[in-house]
């Protein structure tokens, strides 16, 4: 699956989408104008002429049919009306889910699990969705589980990769083993990946948008129930009553109108990429009796994936598979029939379901089969370190289950201390922290003081506890370690949240100088936190490469100025970066270090997040081309890129390199450090 390639099919799909929705907006219109029209003419029957004044019936009878019927005045007012109210709402619904996934989450009753959880089943789900986000490099999403939902059913949700959540019913935690569930949120990752969350959002405002003409009318029928009509002796208010009531009986029609049509652009946007996201989980997991399993499961429960909760009914198309009962002999219906996705999978399945047992027992299952440890996983096979960083790029956005077998062998080497405190809301922003404590001493009692000055002494306490674990962290092991801290931060308290990232900074420059590691970790943690913490902000505002040609010269300068500390070979790896963006080749020029430090560098990097796609995917390619021009990929070269693609949007998986580069030969320290 190509990253850049499916954002480009969203953006199509989000055009449909408009069309769509202007049609359903059209029907809605059209009934609320007949609605005017009729009611008029029904007022007008019941007033009684004034001498010499025509009835309503001779005035009829002197006009055509077709034009009692057309009033433009009247078509006027309801069109404007009525794009009001649905725009109006829809807008409001959108700023609702522009908070992120996690207020999509608990707007249906998601619990968020905490990442230091106890409880087995939510540990599993938690491993496999951190096993996910390593493997693809994005940041690992927040986890929630349904409580209350007996039934089998998952959904993603999130406007951007830093704030994308994976949500599962209760009925998943306990009724699919590990390989089934690893099908599940291989399936929701290929909607966090494709840009199917932003279009489900969408999606779901304007739908509300139709639909609340429809609640109004619901709404004020509700506000009648125990208002009484008057007898004949006392009717006076019996007139403003039925009128009321007639009008709450319009807009339900109305709006009901409009939902009929919103409902069948729900099911026709989300039934195909259904096909398309279990054939990504496929791949992801080269296990396809996992995600068959799980859909088996389904059919074959009594339950099935029907979900309690009427307010799940606006998100019907987010989840795994349908979540309620589809009228209208289907057309509503948002998932493809359960037998036809597994035929798809599995061409020979025999049309047998099965029921699923009642709770999957982990405590007497093997760590490996519960999901806790990883099976012995192969060592990930060797690539050359030129070739590492365009492998990078060209993996942007996807997975494989190479990947996956690398992020799970990688999460088991990391040490156990370390993991628990990348878990942990109060330990998470000490092992930031210390990755980032020097190896000289002198920096390093500079650093201690400035995390005891901020945070208190008993903060630097629980750091120094930390410090015999961090001294056995491995390069490569940094940023996964990173990328595994990121939901407790995430969930800072804004006040708290401030805080860190200030003594972050001071840590960072507590030596007078940054490295390129330094700046890959405050760039990465600051650009992923604050995308998470406003991912409705995030627009395209560059689709020029002219625009942000002297942006891009920047970055690449970088680049090459880590890659080499030599004038000559730096300028070299520019120009063979710089022929990846024929367009703009002959504007880019070569910067020197001081014009392209890292000051520079974040300011670009500020104004490209806003660049379109396809000028994010040349950049990643030229920086591929100036970092491995020198024929090997160091780690620090490595980390630079991975925090150049995040702050762009544009998950990198890890890079792989060379034990030689990895272990640190003669040459390694003057490229990471600046």
């Amino acid at each position: 699956m190509d990253f850049f390639e499916a954002q480009a099919r969203a953006k199509k799909r989000t055009s449909r989408l408009l069309f769509l929705f202007g049609i359903a907006v059209a029907g809605t219109i059209a009934a609320a104008y007949f609605a005017a029209v009729f009611g008029l003419r029904a007022a007008e029957t019941q007033r009684s002429p004034r001498r010499g004044e025509a009835t309503y019936q001779d005035q009829f009878r002197s006009h055509a049919p077709a034009a009692s019927l057309w009033r433009p005045q009247i078509f006027a007012w309801v069109s404007l009306g009525t794009l009001a109210v649905v725009g109006v709402a829809s807008l409001y619904k959108w700023r609702e889910y522009a908070a992120g996934g996690g207020a999509v989450a608990e707007s249906v009753g998601g619990r968020r699990i905490a990442s230091h959880t106890t409880d087995l089943n939510e540990r599993r789900l938690l491993n496999v969705v951190e096993e996910m986000a390593i493997a693809s490099g994005t940041p690992v999403p927040a986890v929630y589980v349904l409580d209350g939902e007996p039934g089998i059913n998952a959904f993603a949700a999130g406007l951007t990769t830093s704030d994308a959540v994976v949500a599962v019913t209760r009925g998943t935690l306990e009724k699919l083993n590990r390989d089934e569930l690893q099908g599940v949120v291989g399936h929701e990752f290929s909607h966090i990946l494709n840009g199917d969350m932003r279009l489900n959002l969408r999606l779901a405002a304007a739908i509300f948008g139709i639909l609340v003409l429809g609640l109004a009318g619901r709404g004020i029928l509700w506000s009648l129930q125990n208002t009484r009509i008057r007898t004949s002796r006392d009717s006076k208010g019996n007139g403003a009553i039925l009128a009321i009531a007639a009008a709450g009986i319009a807009l339900l029609i109305i709006g009901y109108v409009g939902y009929f049509f919103g409902r069948l652009i729900q099911a026709a946007v989300s039934r195909q990429r259904e096909f398309l996201a279990d054939a990504s989980a496929v791949q992801f997991t080269r296990n396809p009796g996992g995600l068959t399993g799980a859909l088996k499961k389904i059919g074959g429960y009594a339950l099935g994936s029907s979900l309690e909760s009427s307010k799940s009914a606006a998100i019907g198309h987010f989840f795994f598979a349908q979540a309620f009962r589809s009228t209208f002999t289907g057309l509503w219906a948002t998932h493809p029939p359960l037998d036809e996705r597994i035929r798809a999978i599995d061409p020979h399945f025999d049309g047998q379901m099965f029921h699923p047992r009642e709770v999957v027992d982990v405590a007497h299952e093997s760590f490996v089969a519960a999901g806790f440890a990883p099976a012995a996983p192969p060592p990930p096979p060797p690539i050359l370190p030129a070739a590492a960083a365009a492998a990078g790029v060209v993996a942007v956005g996807a997975l494989s289950s190479a990947q996956i077998t690398d992020a799970r062998a990688l999460l088991a080497s990391l040490p156990d201390r370390l993991r628990d405190a990348a878990h942990s809301s109060t330990e998470a922003p000490l092992l930031v922290f210390g990755l980032l404590l020097a190896d000289d001493a002198p920096t390093r009692a500079r650093q201690r003081n400035i995390v005891a000055t901020r945070s208190g002494t008993e903060t630097a306490g629980l750091l120094t506890a930390l410090e015999p674990a961090l001294r056995d962290v491995r390069e490569e092991q940094r940023l996964p370690l990173l990328q595994l801290a990121l939901p407790p931060l995430r969930h800072l308290p804004p006040a708290a949240l401030d805080a860190f990232l200030d003594t972050l900074d001071e840590l960072v420059h507590a030596d007078g100088q940054v490295s390129t590691f330094e700046f890959a970790l405050q760039k990465l943690i600051s650009s992923t936190l604050e995308l998470g913490r406003a991912p409705g902000v995030t627009v395209v505002q560059y689709q020029s490469f002219q625009a942000v040609a002297d942006e891009i010269s920047i970055v690449l300068s970088a680049l090459a100025h880590a890659s080499s500390s030599d004038p000559a070979s730096a300028q070299a790896a520019f120009a063979a970066g710089a022929a990846q963006i024929k367009l703009i080749e002959s504007r880019l020029r070569f910067i020197g270090p001081s014009a392209a430090g890292f000051a520079a560098l974040d300011s670009a990097l500020d104004k490209l997040a806003r660049a379109s796609g396809p000028i994010k995917q040349r950049i990643l390619f030229a920086g591929a081309e100036v970092v491995s021009a020198d024929g090997q990929l160091l780690v620090a070269e490595a980390e630079l890129l991975r925090a150049i693609s995040a702050a762009l949007d544009c998950p990198m998986p890890p890079l792989r390199w060379s034990d030689s580069a990895a272990s640190g030969e003669p040459g390694t320290e003057s490229k990471t450090n600046r």
